[in-house]
């Protein structure tokens, strides 16, 4: 249901779609899938549990689509099959198109850019990708031909609450240049870095992505970033569960969670929009006049946040759902000692938070 709610708010717009997976330390061996393995969020090996996650992005909105849990061979049960991380995002690549999402492109890091698996299956569904590949990445030459690096070039990077900084980037040939294309980026604001200083990545765009093809593939990065606030935020890891059948319903509800968020913090940025437009002078009507009126009402609490950030959409959305949650923490008092005008009024307040509306749900779905 989730899935197919996101088809219909995406429709037909294209999607970037990002690969990535993430892990968390657990302890103990009871819990499914556990054991010890690399655990990328520590950036080492640790006693846990990991997933291969895959995420939509459109107008700058990001969509969790798909997870599947990595079951290594030394716990797998009756029936399982071993799947590598990379089989597993070739399966998931394959699911989500089958779906009928349109990818435009395909965003992954080194352990899928290394994967031949991953990138036939790219090429054979004609998706173009851009894939992080290791500084020892090996291509083969014809005889007599060398690997040659063009001038580095700067290019302006966009970063989340930071000014726009000058970065650096050059092309990198092996013999002739061929459809695949290869580039060395640099993190830093100084070209020639040395060391791990700079992050390799391998594309098939068909354009001159010269310089666009660091800002696309910083969108890998910025996903990542955002799915860790969202991980800490929403109690990804803080389930106490033992069989994956069970983690799997609790992950699914984070994933609707994260969307119901991501889908209001749109609207709650247009009103944002609107409340500053509001107050400039000779300013037009825009997209946000279908904003319903009663959102103004709810912004006057005190603690309403105006900002247009994911984590603002989340705490306001908490303002919304409070008078429900403290309702029900007072009820069995209320049943001891009756208060009839408290419990119609704790009713009465949460009819009007059930009124609230920031996104404007098609008929065809509320129906």
């Amino acid at each position: 249901m989730r899935l197919w709610l996101t088809k219909m708010f995406i429709g037909e717009r294209q999607i970037i779609l990002c690969i990535d997976e993430t892990g968390d330390k657990k302890k103990g061996k009871s819990t499914d899938c556990v054991t010890r393995q690399y655990i990328g969020n520590l950036g080492k090996t640790e006693n846990g549990i990991v997933s291969v996650n895959a995420y939509g992005v459109v107008d700058g909105m990001t969509y969790p689509l798909i997870f599947q849990i990595f079951k290594p061979e030394n716990r797998l049960q009756s029936g399982d099959k071993y799947k590598t991380k990379p089989q597993i995002a070739v399966e998931i690549i394959q699911q989500i198109q089958e779906m009928g999402f349109k990818i435009k492109l395909v965003l992954a890091d080194s352990l899928y850019g290394e994967s031949g698996d991953v990138i036939r299956v790219l090429e054979k569904l004609n998706l173009e990708f851009i894939v992080a590949i290791r500084s020892n990445h090996g291509v083969l030459m014809s005889a007599g031909s060398r690997k040659r690096y063009n001038s580095w070039k700067a290019y302006e990077q966009k970063l989340s609450h930071r000014q726009t900084e000058t970065r650096y980037l050059r092309e990198i040939i092996f013999g002739q240049r061929r459809r695949l294309r290869y580039y060395q980026i640099s993190k830093s604001n100084v070209p020639d870095p040395t060391g791990d200083e700079s992050w390799y990545v391998m594309t098939n765009l068909s354009v001159d992505i010269h310089l666009n093809v660091a800002q696309l593939y910083s969108l890998r990065n910025w996903i990542e970033y955002g799915f860790k606030q969202v991980k800490n935020e929403l109690g990804w890891a803080d389930f106490r569960l033992t069989d994956y059948e069970s983690i799997e319903r609790w992950w699914e509800i984070i994933f609707s969670a994260y969307l119901l968020v991501s889908v209001q913090a749109t609207y709650f940025h247009l009103e944002a929009e609107k409340l500053v437009s509001e107050n400039l002078p000779n300013s037009s009507p825009d997209s946000s006049s279908f904003i319903n009126a009663s959102t103004t009402e709810f912004s006057q609490h005190r603690e309403w946040e105006t900002g247009m950030t994911w984590k603002s959409s989340l705490n306001n959305l908490r303002l919304i759902v409070q008078p429900y949650i403290f309702y029900h923490l007072l009820l069995p008092w209320l049943d001891v000692f009756n208060i009839p005008g408290m419990r119609r009024c704790f009713l009465k307040l949460i009819e009007l938070m059930n009124g609230f509306r920031a996104f404007p749900i098609p008929f065809s779905i509320a129906s």
